[in-house]
């Protein structure tokens, strides 16, 4: 049941976040200010629309988690990559397109660990 729940919560967000994505016109120029190679940016958004719509559909074999696992741990390293520089010069992280276009911080790693341990229960 818990899984379950986890699943749809964790879809949810990942439609949620690759729609907004693909509505900011601005956002890949914010996904190549975090560092990401450019033939990945087209892919990213609808990367995330796919796992999203696999995980609340309730999709039962464990691929669609374990790759959203995946897919937050590559987020993850960009992020600490991005923590590294000064705060003055930290690109907006636009991880849901202009709703949260703000300066990468500590939170962005927090809600990406949060959203890991999600992804982790939906596997369970």
């Amino acid at each position: 049941m818990i899984g379950t729940v986890a699943r749809i919560v964790l879809g949810a967000l990942l439609l949620a976040s690759g729609a907004l994505k693909l509505r900011d016109p601005s956002w890949p120029g914010a996904a190549r200010a975090m560092g990401a190679p450019q033939w990945s940016v087209p892919l990213i958004a609808p990367v995330e629309i796919v796992l999203g719509a696999a995980l609340a559909a309730g999709a039962v074999r464990p691929w669609p988690a374990w790759l959203a696992l995946a897919l937050l741990a590559v987020f993850s390293v960009a992020l600490l990559r991005v923590l590294r520089q000064p705060l003055a010069e930290r690109p907006a992280c636009a991880c849901f397109g202009r709703w949260s276009a703000r300066p990468v911080g500590v939170g962005s790693l927090l809600r990406n660990a949060v959203l890991a341990g999600i992804a982790v229960v939906a596997l369970l």
